[in-house]
């Protein structure tokens, strides 16, 4: 034992003699703590920054002054080593290697040991993979590693990974002996820099929290993440933060690699774990289109493209369709976590699996529909299959799996696993097919001719011929182009690649791609102060690629197109976390389109709007949709949204309701003649409120003149309403305009209703106007005769009946003056029904429905919404009546 030591320990033994206090959990240890530093913790905190996460200590604690060396290691393990190693620290160890070595050091100093475990499993290459049902006993005086609190408590003095650590700025990209900088305010060498180092901690999920002695997640996350610290040789200055808990590739415990190693603490408390359920994916994304429609069609000549994604903050796939005016995020919100999404040759699906590239285990392969429900969702029925990849081979459809996403470092355990392909067509999976043995997980050719793997060593089979590409370098994200036969991927600073660029760089600051026959062909530099990750070809178009940008703090803030041939970058998407992009491109695209502007098409909303425009917005599509096959629109205000179901209306007819609040009778005029007539070439009856107390609206509406002067209406009515026929491309830039999402699917999923709640009709019939309009300014009354009568004499001439619904209101307005909640006076209600049933007889395409009755209807309190509108059961009643008239009309004979 040092001096130093022995006089800590008279010093500490002398402090528990004298005081009364309970002493520290670190004061109890026993004397074995060469090599190691006190850290004063006790009832102070720390901040886990990336977990927004307060840490307070109820103890203090000892930790190792440096990483364990070779030299300790092999000691300890009772192995050999080179002489010339002794004092480096020691790399290439799992997490369970660490464990493993910290319970024997534990044993050989007679101290208890702080990890119980059962049984161990070795890969071929001697490391430690896996120790079953392995926990970790605090209250033990032994060796363990240090939570991820202790880690940062302890780095945090003199923390400055500019000035003394062994960075990728002046490490030579190696590891140096351990102490050779100069140690930091806690007396520690080498917490920046020089090798990443192993915690004890699962990584948590947690947020917005202060807890007491906090040690992780209390179980693992579906990737077993744990968590490092530190940085490494590797690795800029500038990246090297307290906060980062990570590495290029996901950790997990059975990962091991040349950079990380570990070292050891002591200290005894009762520590907290932090659980979140693993099962719910959080519903809010910060994820956004960064890319227009048009920046996207200049690069690849169409905007009929859809970049999809992971978004790792939710764990939900993402995705964009860029054939919008205002391409937005959707995000397909499920409790399977999504990895490596791909979508069909079509577009209309898209593929995941549950594993991303480098991690072990069993994965499963999913196809759902490329939508906002991610419908029709399948399985294949396989063990386990990862990273799929449609391919088309002849006219058949395919998709590509591999049985692990594991690493392929270890060629034997590589070749245990295998590369397949199974037909999906309709809907449904084939029958697998066995390819070759190892895991192709970078792509395979149609024609089968080509087939590379990258997760750690760039492997190719070339016409059969088997062989490691770069050199036998460090390589990942490898993606194969089924147009050029090119082969895209990324690298750890090779010296393959700093010989071809004839500069240096760092991990992931260059694209690489290669020919088919593995010879590097260019590199593409990130953008400054980023790095690249997850690149992927877009097939369809040449030379092009996607990539996930990664920022300072190594978040996966971008998403980013690449072209190879300039080096130029477009920015495609922002979020916090966004990974796995692959951006289809329609490859039936002959630019037909081109007349389409994408900034007007389908507009017909913007952000902030009320929701009287929301709500027209979403009818819109509904009508655009299913324009071709309707046979009865609904047209009209508030009362025909809530007051007519169209899912109760026969089946055997198509509908649409498109009412909305905010309407008068010249809006759904304007709506019947440039949309409904122009458009439904099965139509066989139009439905319209006959709003009697809201006639007194003319021309200079507020809601008509807002829609009219829409970009997409404006777009709609230079182009004659698209007459002849919508461009192509249309529909889509409809369903992929700006919307407000909640009112967009309960419209959408309900065909126009809106189902309320029945409160009543209430004690008190509300007049909100002055009844006597009508009576003031008879000509509003004989302009909305007149707009009736030609929308009747339009739909006579196109052979299409409507019928006109005079809807319920409270029967309380019998007790006043007025006909209704908007006037007018009763008396002249009366008039206008009766010129309502002289148009009846005089033009033979419009039915009369009186359903109000001047108050005396048969709308009980109990199906009614307020003074004026019905709520659902009410609409069952009144959507009924409206079915039996439609069945007398001579259209639907």
């Amino acid at each position: 034992m040092s001096l130093r030591s022995c006089l800590f320990l008279f010093a500490l033994l002398a402090c528990t003699i004298a005081c009364t206090d309970e002493a520290s959990t670190a004061d109890v240890l026993d004397d074995s703590f060469e090599s190691m530093e006190r850290i004063l913790s006790k009832d102070d905190s720390v901040k886990i920054e990336s977990a927004d996460l307060i840490s307070k200590f109820s103890y203090d604690y000892y930790i190792d002054e440096h990483e364990v060396t070779v030299g300790e290691y092999s000691q300890f393990l009772g192995e050999s080593f080179d002489s010339d190693e002794e004092n480096l620290p020691v790399t290439d160890v799992s997490f369970y290697d660490a464990v493993f070595f910290a319970n024997a050091k534990s044993k050989a100093m007679k101290l208890d040991t702080a990890y119980i475990y059962e049984g161990k499993t070795k890969s071929s290459d001697g490391h430690i993979v896996f120790l079953g049902n392995l926990t970790t006993d605090f209250s033990s005086n032994g060796y363990r590693l240090p939570t991820e609190a202790e880690w940062i408590y302890a780095a945090k003095k003199g923390w400055d990974p500019s000035k003394n650590a062994w960075t990728a700025e002046n490490s030579d990209y190696k590891k140096h002996p351990v102490c050779e900088l100069p140690k930091d305010g806690n007396g520690l060498c080498d917490m920046a820099g020089n090798v990443l180092e192993w915690t004890n901690d699962l990584l948590s999920d947690i947020r917005d929290s202060s807890v007491e002695n906090f040690a992780g997640a209390s179980s693992a996350n579906a990737l077993n993440e744990i968590v490092v610290k530190g940085g490494s040789f590797r690795n800029a200055a500038a990246s090297i933060q307290l906060k980062n808990r990570g590495d290029v590739y996901t950790v997990t415990p059975s990962m091991h690699a040349a950079y990380v190693g570990f070292r050891l603490v002591r200290g005894i408390a009762d520590f907290v774990h932090q659980s979140k359920n693993a099962d719910s994916h959080e519903e809010t994304s910060d994820a956004k289109a960064l890319a227009s429609a048009s920046a996207v069609k200049k690069s690849l000549g169409t905007f009929n493209a859809i970049l999809a994604f992971r978004d790792d903050e939710t764990g939900n796939i993402g995705y964009i369709s860029f054939a919008s005016s205002r391409p937005q995020v959707t995000e397909i919100v499920d409790t399977i976590d999504a990895y490596h999404p791909v979508i069909s040759p079509d577009g209309s699906k898209i593929a995941f699996c549950t594993r991303p590239e480098g991690i072990s285990g069993v994965s499963k392969l999913y196809v759902r529909d490329l939508n906002a429900e991610g419908s029709n969702l399948i399985q294949l029925d396989v063990e386990s299959a990862a990273i799929p990849r449609f391919r088309v081979v002849g006219a058949d459809t395919q998709i590509v799996y591999v049985t692990s996403a594991a690493n392929n470092t270890d060629e034997g355990e590589w070749k245990q696993e295998s590369t397949w392909s199974v037909p999906f067509a309709d809907g449904k999976f084939g029958t697998p097919k066995k390819l070759f043995d190892g895991t192709y997980n970078g792509g395979v050719l149609s024609d089968g001719s080509i087939a590379v793997s990258g997760a750690r060593l760039l492997r190719a089979r070339v016409n059969g011929q088997e062989s490691i590409w770069l050199d036998g370098e460090q390589a990942c994200n490898v993606s194969l182009s089924e147009n050029s036969h090119q082969i895209l991927f990324l690298d750890f600073g090779s010296e393959t690649g700093t010989v071809f660029s004839g500069s240096s760089y760092l991990a992931h600051e260059q694209l690489l791609v290669a020919g088919s026959n593995g010879k590097l062909k260019t590199m593409i530099p990130a953008p400054q102060n980023f790095a690249f990750d997850h690149s992927e070809w877009v097939e369809n178009v040449q030379n092009y690629a996607v990539a996930a940008l990664t920022d300072a703090d190594g978040a996966h803030s971008k998403i980013v197109l690449v072209n190879t041939l300039d080096s130029s970058i477009l920015d495609l998407a922002s979020g916090s976390e966004l990974w796995h992009p692959n951006l289809w491109v329609d490859a039936l695209d002959d630019n037909d389109n081109s007349e389409l502007e994408l900034d007007s098409a389908g507009v017909y909303l913007e952000e902030g709007d009320e929701f009287e425009f929301q709500a027209l917005r979403a009818k819109m599509e509904l009508f655009w949709d299913r324009a071709d096959s309707l046979e009865v629109v609904l047209l009209g205000s508030s009362r025909v949204e809530d007051g007519l179901n169209s899912f109760r209306m026969d089946s055997s007819y198509a509908t649409i309701n498109m009412g909305h609040p905010g309407n008068s009778f010249s809006f759904i005029k304007y709506i019947a003649e440039n949309y409904v007539l122009n458009h439904t070439a099965r139509l066989k009856a139009i439905v319209i409120s006959l709003d009697l107390d809201i006639w007194q609206t003319d021309e200079d509406y507020y809601y008509l003149n807002r829609f009219k002067n829409y970009p997409g209406v404006i777009y709609d009515s230079h182009h004659h309403f698209w007459k002849n026929g919508t461009p192509q491309g249309f529909k889509t830039a409809v369903q992929s305009a700006y919307a407000v999402q909640p009112v967009r699917k309960n419209f959408l999923a309900f065909l126009g209703h809106s189902k309320i709640e029945a409160t009543g009709w209430g004690n008190v019939a509300e007049i909100n106007t002055d009844s006597t309009w009508a009576s003031v300014y008879p000509d509003l009354v004989e302009t909305q005769f007149s707009r009736l009568e030609a929308l009747l004499s339009l739909a006579k001439l196109k052979g299409i009946p409507i019928v006109g619904i005079i809807f319920p209101q409270s029967p309380l307005y019998r007790e006043t003056g007025s006909f209704g909640r908007y006037g007018p006076q009763r008396s002249v209600a009366l008039q206008m029904i009766e010129r309502l049933e002289k148009l009846q007889k005089s033009h033979s395409n419009f039915v009369l429905m009186d359903e109000n009755k001047m108050g005396n209807h048969d709308y009980t309190d109990d199906i009614a919404h307020g003074v004026d509108h019905l709520a659902s059961p009410g609409a069952k009643q009144l959507t009924d009546r409206l079915d039996s008239v439609l069945k007398t009309l001579e259209t639907f004979r």
